[in-house]
């Protein structure tokens, strides 16, 4: 890594050197506005025809070298303004004024099938920027937006290489369906966000309420994504280089040392009254444990297997083309190595953009992008060392691993032996997609969208006789493979006509989706030779076994939108949905998902015309209703699984039903949703922000209840329950200070979600589910600790059959007694009460500097970090504030030797904590090297920087991140790169 950041330093540094080379001749200049004659930062100004250029300060000036030619013109451009070009001659200052331009004003926002100004907006939409997106380093762009966008739930599911995300649009509207939200890019449905790098998107828009979701139908349910790429440029040739390498660290909160193992192990066998002294230790300790002891020995288990990750990322995009044909297209290699040996992951993106003209009025044009995975992931082996003595040595006298140092608990590193583990999957996705438009009149407009994506997985697992996994017992191959192909066919028609003071858009859509995914397998145990892993399955010798499965399914839909604006300032929306899904029974498959949507321009109305505080004020209000079918396909049907059967001594083929059995009634599940809000600016857009309140209810939930034993079957998806999710959404951006070379950007964002179970199938609370009517759709349910027993207490611990150094829990209905139907609540839920988040952008000359702190507050989990302790004192575990009668700790129990932590009263209740926490989310300082110093050699932009992310969690969890959610497995880690982007 050191390598690779010297050559960049060297490579910037050299640019200075060779631009010397070049003869050439200054022009300088100062761009402002023609109405006004203020200074316009960030003006692009370019040689025509070439790749050299430069961008003008804060104070509009700028500086460029240009060839010592003939005939040169510059052309200025900036959004919001008419572009110029002027032809250099033989100046050498070239002052501008440049006109506003009233059409690039009006930004335009991508809405499903379709793009409109973003003043008139009528729902719930985020716009997102490339330079939103690549802020912060991630492994997948929506990593990048956690927090900045309301209402918007983003968390990393762990720390392993290539893990992926949970995102969450405005709450779980479902409890067992699938809550995550639509994807589409470049006008195609696709799965896997984590296939696109940032430095690829143009714009990214979120859509939440049902009038902006509803075009999408079923698909909208939980929310739409929607990814529009690069394209090429007519103009000019550019290409970018954009690279970063850096080093990930993670925190583990501490497990005890020798001494404190000693001393628990000591205190739980005191307390069995098996030891009270040291003269005691050879009845709890062996001789080489005591010999340890003397010699104050310690083995830390957990720094055996950390290190510190590495995350790198290399991308090169080029963008050009002619007034014929665009293009752009871009390579991307992508590796992180996680912080344990054996986690790794690679990704490989090619991706190219072609847009053809071939008549004025009919365009064609296709995407298509290429990525390949090869990752290799290992079971997590703190879980293991944080239970092992740290008495004991991983390694013998010989420097070979010991299995089971303590002959129960095995060594993770046993696993990193050579051809001892392996868990590799390979994965190779195209998805390509092609469209035709017509502009059929000047009013009419025709597009067909074509895409596929072709998904291919082997998954080859191989787990050695002394492994985590086998215990010693033989080793075991699989191999698993899949093939999925996805299909999508859209045929777009737009009117779009202006009646004088009326404006109307209408768009009719039809939508064919296909689904086909393949699976096949194959297992084998006590594989003939551990150096051929997973590779010859055939040659294992005990039970080997293949599977292979089918699944298909189809949606087809039929949509229709009218927008209408009268004057530009009253707007309406009209939209509405049929759907048919084959996961459906015949009498259901059908469903039809209307939307309406307003707003009001009260900054256009006469009343408002002589104020100066308010620049823009407009209010929105939407109603719809959108569903899901997201089940497994052919849930309404009961299937047929094979099982062994013999009449007497003869085998013979017997089947049963399967584990879920069919429902001919299932149908879709609804919601519906009211959202009101209103948009605003002050002091010419100095402050401007949103606020958005919105009601989600949802009916018919697709759930899967647990059916009886005597029933002969497992379990069946049905249509019960309902769920209400209700918010507020504040969003606030501010240009605090704009002076004299020094910006000063602040956004913030707050929301809050409520999120509950409205009705359940049998009327009441369902407590083998963990399902309760009032709260969340995951919710923990048990008793609640008050705290330990005291000494003092022993009367009164006595009535309820326990003692001093017991947990003591509440008795909620006071009855003298503790019972599950009536002491147990509910006592916290992992979604969280409200989420903030604040960044701060600072630009000055060349340096920027940008900081993002997220909030999420109010949510609990369920820690395992206090589940790793051994009443015992057998295992090693957590490093814990327990109850003596010399320490008479509200904390934890007494350790007893004699109590299992199973056998412990109400253990459970210890592992529920508070998961609040304050992150410094980002933090990153960089610099761009002077325009006139790199557009000598054709460069346009050199940028270096330095970024850290997940730099400081603050929580009640020390060096543990709860947004993990409590699991101690793959901790998310602190992540610090250097990079670079260089523009052509």
């Amino acid at each position: 890594m050191k390598k690779q950041l010297l050559l960049i330093v060297l490579f910037l540094l050299g640019i200075n050197a060779f631009a010397q080379t070049q003869k050439t001749r200054q022009i300088t200049g100062k761009v402002v506005e023609a109405e006004t004659s203020l200074p316009i930062p960030g003006v692009s100004i370019v040689i025509k025809g070439t790749n050299i250029g430069t961008t003008t300060d804060t104070d509009g000036k700028y500086s460029i070298n240009i060839p010592d030619a003939s005939e040169q013109e510059l052309v200025f451009s900036f959004i919001g303004y008419a572009t110029q070009s002027i032809a250099i001659g033989s100046q050498s200052e070239i002052n501008v004024r440049l006109q506003s331009d009233v059409t690039q004003l009006n930004e335009v926002v991508i809405i499903g099938y379709g793009q409109i100004k973003k003043r008139d907006v009528t729902g719930a939409i985020v716009s997102m920027k490339t330079e939103d997106l690549t802020k912060i380093p991630t492994t997948n762009v929506m990593e990048s937006l956690q927090g900045r966008v309301a209402g918007v739930d983003i968390t990393r599911n762990s720390g392993q290489a290539g893990a992926g995300i949970s995102v969450t649009v405005r709450g779980n509207r479902s409890i067992t369906a699938s809550n995550n939200p639509l994807y589409i890019v470049d006008g195609i449905q696709y799965s896997t966000i984590q296939d696109l790098n940032p430095n690829d998107i143009e714009s990214m828009e979120i859509l939440k309420d049902a009038s902006t979701t509803a075009i999408y139908g079923s698909r909208g349910a939980n929310g739409v994504v929607i990814i529009t790429t690069k394209k090429g440029a007519s103009d000019r040739v550019t290409v970018s280089l954009n690279s970063y390498i850096g080093v990930s660290q993670i925190e583990y909160p501490r497990m005890k040392n020798a001494q404190e193992y000693v001393a628990m192990k000591r205190e739980a066998n005191r307390a069995a009254g098996r030891w009270a002294s040291e003269a005691d230790d050879p009845k709890i300790f062996s001789e080489f444990e005591r010999q340890q002891i003397q010699t104050n020995a310690n083995t830390d288990w957990i720094n055996q297997f950390l290190k510190n990750g590495v995350q790198q990322d290399y991308q090169v995009g080029v963008r050009g083309g002619n007034a014929k044909t665009r293009y752009y297209a871009s390579l991307n290699y992508f590796r992180e190595d996680g912080v344990f040996k054996m986690d790794n992951l690679s990704r490989y993106n090619g991706r190219v953009n072609l847009d053809f003209s071939v008549t004025e009025k009919i365009k064609l044009g296709t995407q298509m992008q290429l990525t390949h995975y090869n990752q290799n992931i290992r079971r997590d082996p703190l879980n293991n060392a944080a239970k092992l003595n740290p008495l004991l040595l991983p390694y013998d006298s010989e420097g070979k691993v010991i299995f089971q140092p303590d002959g129960r608990t095995v060594n993770p590193l046993v696993d990193e032996q050579p051809n001892n583990y392996m868990n590799n999957i390979r994965t190779t996705r195209i998805f390509s997609s092609v469209y035709l438009d017509a502009q059929l009149t000047s009013d009419l407009n025709f597009r067909s969208n074509f895409g596929a994506t072709f998904d291919y997985r082997r998954t080859g697992i191989f787990r050695g006789s002394e492994t985590v996994d086998r215990v010693g017992s033989v080793s075991q191959a699989v191999y698993n493979t899949s093939q999925d192909i996805r299909l999508t066919w859209e045929n777009i028609l737009t009117y779009q006509k202006k009646f004088g003071e009326h404006d109307i858009t209408a768009t009719g859509i039809t939508t064919l989706l296909t689904n086909r995914e393949e699976a096949q397998s194959a297992t084998g145990a006590n594989q003939l030779l551990n150096s051929q892993l997973f590779y010859a399955i055939g040659n294992a010798t005990e039970q080997v076994s293949i599977a292979s499965a089918y699944a298909g399914s189809n949606l087809v839909s039929f949509t229709g939108r009218v927008q209408y604006s009268l004057k530009g300032k009253y707007i309406l929306s009209f939209t509405g949905r049929s759907d048919g899904s084959s996961k459906l029974v015949d009498k259901n498959k059908w469903a039809f998902f209307p939307s309406i949507a307003g707003a009001w321009h009260i900054i256009d109305e006469p009343f408002m015309k002589n104020q100066n505080v308010f620049s823009e004020l407009k209010v929105r209000g939407s109603y719809g209703i959108a569903g899901n079918d997201a089940v497994a396909p052919y849930s309404s049907q009961s299937l047929l699984r094979r099982i062994p059967f013999s009449f007497g001594e003869t085998p013979a083929t017997g089947n049963r039903f399967d584990l879920r059995i069919g429902n001919e009634e299932l149908r879709w599940e609804l919601s519906t949703t009211y959202n009101g809000g209103f948009d605003f600016g002050l002091f010419r857009n100095r402050l401007t922000g949103s606020i958005d309140v919105y009601d989600t209810r949802t009916k018919d939930l697709l759930l899967n209840r647990t059916l009886p034993p005597t029933s002969g079957a497992g379990i069946i998806t049905e249509n019960i329950g309902k769920t209400r999710n209700r918010g507020v959404e504040l969003s606030l951006n501010a240009r605090a200070i704009d002076k004299n070379g020094f910006q000063w950007n602040v956004g913030v964002n707050w929301f809050r979600n409520r999120e509950e179970i409205v009705e359940l199938a049998t009327g009441a609370n369902d407590l083998v589910n963990g399902w309760f009517v009032g709260y969340p759709t995951v919710a923990y349910y048990d008793y609640e600790k008050l705290g330990i027993w005291q000494t003092s207490e022993a009367d009164q611990a006595a009535k309820f059959n326990q003692k001093p150094g017991d947990i003591k829990v509440k008795d909620q209905n006071n009855d003298g007694k503790i019972d599950p139907t009536n002491d147990r609540i509910v006592l916290g839920s992992p979604r969280p009460s409200w989420s903030a988040n604040l960044n701060n952008d600072i630009r000055y000359k060349g340096f920027d500097f940008s900081i993002q702190v997220f909030a999420r507050i109010g949510q609990m989990m369920s820690y395992a970090y206090n589940t790793i302790h051994d009443p015992q004192g057998i295992e090693n575990g957590s490093f814990q504030n327990y109850w003596t009668p010399e320490n008479p700790s509200n904390d934890y129990p007494r350790p007893d030797a004699s109590k299992s932590q199973s056998a412990t009263l109400y253990f459970s209740t210890l592992q529920y904590v508070d998961a609040s926490f304050i992150k410094l989310r980002g933090l990153t300082l960089g610099y761009s090297l002077p325009s006139e110093m790199v557009g000598k050699i054709g460069v346009s932009r050199a940028r270096i920087y330095v970024t850290g992310r997940n730099v400081l969690t603050f929580a009640k969890t020390p060096n543990y991140d709860p947004e993990r959610g409590g699991s101690m497995s793959n901790p998310i880690p602190r992540l610090w790169v250097a990079g670079v982007n260089i523009d052509f």
